[in-house]
């Protein structure tokens, strides 16, 4: 019985197929310990979105190959772009696989047959059909994420993921269904609907079926189960989406759209296809439709070329906009893409400040949407207890972070939290005794 360590960086596609070599490992007999751990197998779900995303990949190559009896398996994006790098790193028998080929994974990691090099390249953008990679459990995790669709055709100048991730690929609606069916089975209470371009789902298939017939779909059959969306682009979202989102109890009223900038020169250098007007236009659009809805934003700060007037016009225009947080990151150069070879390269220290005064921001805009959802009673799902202060942790239907006192009993269950207060910045509350006996969810 073989000891598989699995470790993953970067986003939720990269987690989903990491569950489901842990799936296909855990099929096989094998044994799933934490990373740090001895075993005979140490996997590295890599990524390279940014030049600290490379770094840390290394790091962890590096790490893994301290065990010299262990075959090491690196995969995702960071191999997908620098296999000779990982290749110069090692000094033993060492297995490389391509985003193409995650699907041979787990039959190249448990070969008998040993050998200097395994090398699962391929041509990524030549992949026309997703990997059919099912998930069984997520190990530690209360919510699953659900994977519909891979790749990206939008080449924004910044971005390495076209070139790491290929064209848009969307995984069939039986596909879809099925995967869900076994989280549901697996009791989990809340799917989060994730892919690299969700927003493009079904369009390179003949079903006829896009994001929003699928969320609709998803929601009407899984009726017990709460639908969370990770991530949508601004031309994407439309009224299709939002009477989805007001007409369906199990669709999750919280929207993470990227704005990247808030500048029209800086969008159009990006080639972003939306301007700041639009952009605005969209964000009060959902505001107006769903006061309660959590909106989040993506900031690229310091963009090659950026005046300080195109950085103010990206402040000033999430100011005004009733928006609920931000993820806020400096621009990272990545070699391969349009905006690597912008001469006009900013220095790190305006990078810094301008991602600073960002994310003053985002803690301003954070607590003001606390302070609206202040008093009112939300159904969060029980994902954890803290070890420290023992208080039961979960996320409201509209993505608060609640802390509140509870039983074991109350764990991976939906229960109606009163939100009561903000202490350092982290949202308490109560769970609402009466209504659990209302809908019958006592002890």
């Amino acid at each position: 019985m073989k000891r598989i360590a699995i470790t993953t960086l970067g986003c939720k596609v990269n987690q989903f197929e990491s569950a489901a070599f842990a799936s296909a490992f855990a099929e096989r007999g094998c044994t799933l310990v934490p990373f740090h751990s001895e075993a005979e197998v140490y996997v590295i779900n890599t990524c390279t979105v940014t030049s600290r995303a490379g770094q840390q990949s290394r790091q962890l190559v590096r790490r893994a190959l301290q065990h010299p009896g262990a075959r090491v398996v690196v995969t995702g994006c960071y191999a997908q772009m620098a296999p000779e790098t990982v290749l110069d790193m090692a000094e033993q028998p060492v297995v490389i696989v391509g985003n193409g080929n995650k699907h041979l994974l787990v039959d190249a990691a448990l070969s008998e047959r040993q050998s200097d090099l395994v090398m699962l390249m391929g041509q990524i953008r030549r992949k026309t059909e997703i990997l059919d990679l099912p998930v069984r459990r997520f190990p530690g995790r209360t919510r699953a994420w659900l994977r519909i669709q891979d790749g990206c055709d939008n080449f924004c100048s910044y971005c390495i993921v076209p070139f790491t991730r290929g064209r848009s690929r969307s995984l069939p609606l039986a596909g879809v269904l099925r995967q869900a069916g076994v989280f549901a089975a697996e009791g989990y209470r809340e799917l989060v609907v994730t892919g690299i371009n969700v927003g493009k789902y079904g369009l390179d298939l003949a079903e006829g079926e896009t994001i929003y017939s699928l969320l609709d779909r998803l929601c009407a059959e899984f009726p017990d189960i709460r639908l969370r969306l990770s991530s949508i682009e601004p031309t994407e979202v439309n009224d299709r989406l939002l009477d989805i989102a007001r007409g369906r109890a199990n669709f999750m009223p919280h929207f993470h759209i990227p704005l990247q900038s808030g500048d029209d020169q800086v969008l159009t250098r990006m080639n972003r296809r939306y301007s700041r007007a639009e952009f605005a236009a969209m964000i009060r659009r959902v505001h107006a439709a769903l006061p309660d809805a959590a909106i989040g934003c993506d900031v690229l700060a310091g963009f090659p070329g950026e005046t300080d007037q195109e950085a103010d016009n990206t402040l000033q225009l999430l100011t005004d906009l009733p928006v609920s947080y931000l993820h806020v990151f400096p621009y990272s150069r990545r070699p391969g893409t349009l905006a690597a070879a912008n001469p006009h390269q900013l220095p790190g220290p305006v990078k810094e400040a301008r991602v600073s005064r960002l994310r003053t921001l985002d803690t301003a805009k954070r607590l003001a949407f606390q302070e609206r959802q202040q008093g009112r009673v939300h159904r969060v799902l029980v994902e954890r207890r803290d070890r420290k202060s023992g208080l039961l942790q979960g996320f409201s239907e509209n993505y608060l972070p609640l802390r509140f006192p509870g039983g074991p009993d109350r764990l991976h269950r939906v229960v109606p939290v009163r939100f009561d207060e903000v202490r350092d910045g982290q949202p308490f509350g109560c769970i609402v005794e009466e209504l659990l006996e209302e809908k019958g969810e006592s002890r």
